[in-house]
C-alpha cells in the first residue's frame, strides 16, 4: 500500500477515535468549560482557519497564473469567498467588539453552517468533474460571478439582521439549522464517495489529501452538530477540525493543481529524452546515444596512450526481411529483442550494446591489446547465434554478418567509424562471409552500389529490361515442354549487369515488385505472341520475389494481366521459393488463391531453404525444381546424389513433378532418368537466350510435346 494510502486510512481512524473519545468524556471536558479561555482559544483557531482559506485563496488566483486550471480557479473563488464569512462567524461568536453588536451568536452559528454547505457542494461540484485549462478572461467570468455572490450574500444578510432582528432565535430555525447541518455532513461523505469510488485506476497522492480534508471536514460537522449544553467545547473542536482540513485541502489542491502537472511535465521530458537515446522496442541506448559515446570515446584517446585498440562493430541479421514478411511484424519484433538480449546477457564491463534500428546492432569494445583480439571477441558474438531462437512456438536458427571499423586507425570522428563498420557489415553480407574488417575499397564499392540502385530506378522507364528464355525438356521423350523467363540489365554504361548483382537490389529497396509485374506481363505476352504464330502452346515459368508474393492482391493482378493478354492460365508456372512459406497460413491462402486462378505453381531451388514435409503434403503445389547446386556434383558427390534421389521419390509419391535445373553433361541426364525424374532444364540443352533465337531454335524446329 502506498504511504498516501496509509496516511487517509490513518487520518480517518485517528478523527473517529477523537471523537468518540471526547464524547466519552464530554461531562469531564464540560467541567474544563471556561468561556474566556475557550473564546481566545476559538479565535486564534478561527484566525488560522481563516489565513489556510486566505491562502487556497491566494494559490489559485494570485500565483502561478500561466498554470490556471478550472480546478484550481473554482477552489480559488469558492474559499475566496468562505473565509470571509468564516471571519465574521469567528469574530461573531466570540463577541467581538463592534461585530457583537451586528451579528449575534445564533446568527454566527448560521453563518458557520451556511459556509460549511458552500464548501461542501463546492468541492462535491469541482472535484466531480474533469479539470481543465482556462484562460485569463474565464478568471474575470469567475471573479465577477463570486464577487456579486459575496456582496449578495452579505447584502441579504444584513436585510434579515434588520427586517427580522428575532428570526435566529425562533424554535423552529434550530430544528432546521439540525436538519442543514446533518445534509452538510452527507454532502461532505458525498464529496469522499465521488472521489473514491469511480473507476479502479489508482489514486493519486494529491486526490488523497483532499480525501483527507473531506474526512475533517466531516468530523469537524459532526462537532458542531453535537447537542451540548453550553457548546462551547464541541465548537472549539469543530473548529479545530475545520482548521486541519482547509490545511490539508490548500496541500491537496496545490499538489493536484500545481506540483503534479510540474511532476508530469518533468516526467515526460525524461521521457522524451529518453526515447531520443534509446531504441523504443529494445530498450538499448541508440545510434544518437553511440555517436555521443564514440566522441567521448575519442576525445578521451587525444589525451590517453595509444597502444590500445577500439573496436565498433555493426552486426545485422541475415535474412531479417524474410522473416518479419513471412511471420509478420510482431514475430520480426520478437526476433529483435530476443537477439539483443543474447548479446546484452553477453556484454562484459568494456563492451557496450546498441540498437541502429531495423536489424542492425552496433557493439563497441574497448581496452583491446590488439586487432586479433578484437576479432576473435566478434567471433565469439556470432557463435551466440548457433543456438536456435523460439519464435511463436518454433525453432528458428538465424545468423549474423559483422562488420568492424577499428579506433584509431579507421576513422578519425565517430561519425566516420559508424559508417565504415556500417559498410563493412554490407560488405560482408554480399560476400556470404561472417566477419568484414573496414578496408577504404569498400567505400568505394558502397558508392557504386548507391549509385547502381539510383540507375535501377530509372531502368524501367528507360525501357534497359530484357528476357531471356531457356527451354524445360521432358527427360522421357525429350521434347520441349515448357521455358523459363529470365530477367536481364542492359545498363547504358556499364552494359550487361549480373542478376546476382542488381536483383538484391531491387529487392531491398521494394524496386522488385514493379519489376516482377514487368517481367508477368513481358513473358506472358511473349508467349500468347507465339501462341498466335501458330506454335504449338507451352508453359511460360515466371519467378516471384517474396515482395511480390504478399501482396494481398497478387491473384488480382494477375488475373488481370492474363484476362488483358488474352493468355489461358494453365500456360503460366509460377515459380516461388521455400523461404516464401515460412508463415504456412498466408502462403496457403496466396497459393490457394492463385491455384483457383488456374495458374501451375512451382517450388524454386528446393533443398536449399526451410524444407518441411508439412506444407508439401498439405499446400495447392505442382511442381519441385532441384536446386543446380545438388545437380552440379551429382556424380562427384555421393550426398548431392542421395539428395536428389531422395527429394525425387518423394515427388513421385506425393504426386508431384520434379524438374532438376542446372544440367550440364549426358552423366547427370542419365542419372536424373535414372531417378525418374520428370523434366530438366541447364546448358546441356540451351542457355537462357533471347526469344527471336528461342523461337528459330526450338519453337519452329524441335518435336513439340504437349504442355504440362
Amino acid at each position: 500500500m502506498r504511504q498516501e494510502e496509509k496516511k487517509t486510512i490513518q487520518a480517518a481512524i485517528i478523527g473517529a477515535l477523537l471523537f468518540l473519545f471526547i464524547q466519552i468524556f464530554h461531562t469531564s471536558l464540560n467541567r474544563l468549560d471556561n468561556w474566556d479561555i475557550i473564546s481566545a482559544l476559538y479565535l486564534i483557531v478561527g484566525c488560522c482557519t481563516v489565513a489556510f482559506g486566505f491562502a487556497i485563496f491566494a494559490q489559485g488566483w494570485l500565483f502561478f497564473s500561466s498554470r490556471l486550471s478550472k480546478g484550481r480557479l473554482y477552489v480559488a473563488a469558492l474559499f475566496g469567498g468562505i473565509c470571509i464569512i468564516d471571519f465574521l462567524h469567528t469574530l461573531g461568536l466570540v463577541a467581538f467588539p463592534l461585530i457583537s453588536s451586528f451579528i449575534t451568536p445564533e446568527e454566527s452559528r448560521w453563518l458557520l453552517t451556511f459556509s460549511r454547505l458552500s464548501s461542501g457542494l463546492g468541492i462535491l461540484f469541482i472535484f466531480s468533474r474533469e479539470d481543465k485549462p482556462v484562460t485569463v478572461t474565464d478568471k474575470r467570468n469567475v471573479f465577477r460571478i463570486a464577487f456579486m455572490l459575496i456582496v449578495l450574500f452579505i447584502a441579504l444578510f444584513v436585510f434579515i439582521h434588520s427586517a427580522v432582528p428575532e428570526l435566529f432565535t425562533k424554535p423552529w430555525m434550530s430544528t432546521l439549522k439540525q436538519f442543514v447541518d446533518l445534509a452538510v455532513l452527507f454532502v461532505y461523505l458525498a464529496g469522499v464517495a465521488v472521489i473514491v469510488f469511480p473507476g479502479d485506476n489508482e489514486k493519486s497522492a494529491s486526490l488523497l489529501v483532499i480525501i483527507r480534508a473531506l474526512i475533517f471536514f466531516s468530523l469537524g460537522q459532526a462537532f458542531f452538530m453535537t447537542p451540548i449544553s453550553g457548546g462551547n467545547i464541541d465548537d472549539l473542536f469543530g473548529m479545530l477540525c475545520s482548521g486541519i482540513a482547509y490545511y490539508q485541502l490548500l496541500t491537496g489542491v496545490y499538489r493536484l493543481t500545481i506540483e503534479e502537472p510540474f511532476y508530469e511535465k518533468q516526467l515526460a521530458e525524461e521521457r522524451i529524452n529518453y526515447l531520443a537515446y534509446h531504441d523504443d522496442l529494445t530498450g538499448l541506448p541508440n545510434r544518437r546515444r553511440l555517436t555521443q559515446r564514440v566522441e567521448e570515446m575519442i576525445d578521451a584517446g587525444e589525451t590517453d596512450t595509444k597502444d590500445q585498440f577500439s573496436a565498433l562493430t555493426i552486426m545485422n541479421i541475415n535474412h531479417f526481411k524474410n522473416i518479419n514478411d513471412s511471420l509478420g511484424h510482431y514475430a520480426g519484433d520478437l526476433l529483435l529483442k530476443l537477439v539483443s538480449e543474447r548479446l546484452s546477457n553477453e556484454a562484459r564491463p568494456s563492451e557496450e550494446l546498441y540498437s541502429m534500428g531495423a536489424d542492425e546492432f552496433a557493439f563497441l569494445m574497448t581496452e583491446r591489446a590488439n586487432l586479433g583480439e578484437c576479432l576473435a571477441r566478434a567471433t565469439e558474438l556470432l557463435r551466440l547465434f548457433e543456438a536456435p531462437v523460439n519464435i511463436e512456438s518454433g525453432e528458428y536458427h538465424i545468423s549474423l554478418s559483422l562488420g568492424m571499423s577499428i579506433y584509431p586507425g579507421d576513422g578519425e570522428t565517430a561519425e566516420h567509424l559508424i559508417q565504415n563498420a556500417d559498410t563493412a557489415v554490407h560488405n560482408a553480407k554480399e560476400q556470404g562471409v561472417e566477419i568484414r574488417r573496414y578496408i577504404p575499397a569498400m567505400q568505394m564499392k558502397a558508392k557504386e552500389r548507391l549509385k547502381l540502385e539510383n540507375d535501377l530506378r530509372r531502368a524501367l522507364e528507360r525501357d534497359e529490361f530484357y528476357l531471356l528464355y531457356q527451354p524445360k525438356v521432358q527427360l522421357e521423350t525429350e521434347e520441349i515442354v515448357g521455358m523459363e523467363a529470365l530477367l536481364r540489365w542492359n545498363h547504358p554504361k556499364r552494359g550487361i549487369v549480373s542478376p546476382n548483382e542488381f536483383i538484391p537490389l531491387a529487392e531491398d529497396s521494394g524496386l522488385i515488385v514493379p519489376i516482377g509485374e514487368w517481367v508477368l506481363k513481358t513473358a506472358c505476352l511473349q508467349n500468347k505472341q507465339w501462341q498466335l504464330a501458330g506454335y504449338q502452346p507451352i508453359c511460360v515459368s515466371i519467378n516471384l520475389s517474396m515482395r511480390q508474393f504478399l501482396q494481398p492482391n497478387l491473384a488480382g493482378k494477375i488475373h488481370s494481366i492474363l484476362t488483358d493478354i488474352g493468355l489461358d492460365p494453365c500456360y503460366v508456372d509460377l515459380e516461388i521459393t521455400e523461404s516464401m512459406t515460412l508463415d504456412k497460413e498466408t502462403a496457403f491462402d496466396q497459393l490457394k488463391r492463385l491455384k483457383e486462378l488456374g495458374v501451375f505453381i512451382s517450388i524454386d531451388d528446393f533443398g536449399t531453404g526451410y524444407s518441411s514435409l508439412h506444407y508439401l503434403k498439405n499446400m495447392p503445389i505442382d511442381r519441385l525444381k532441384i536446386d543446380r547446386s545438388f545437380v552440379s556434383e551429382v556424380m562427384e558427390d555421393s550426398n548431392n546424389a542421395a539428395i536428389v534421389s531422395t527429394i525425387t521419390s518423394m515427388a513421385h509419391h506425393l504426386k508431384l513433378k520434379v524438374t532438376a535445373e542446372g544440367v550440364e553433361n549426358k552423366e547427370q541426364l542419365q542419372f536424373l532418368r535414372e531417378q525418374h525424374c520428370h523434366e530438366a532444364q541447364g546448358f546441356l540443352f540451351s542457355k537462357p537466350i533471347q526469344a527471336a533465337e528461342f523461337e528459330t531454335s526450338f519453337l519452329k524446329k524441335a518435336p513439340l510435346g504437349a504442355s504440362l
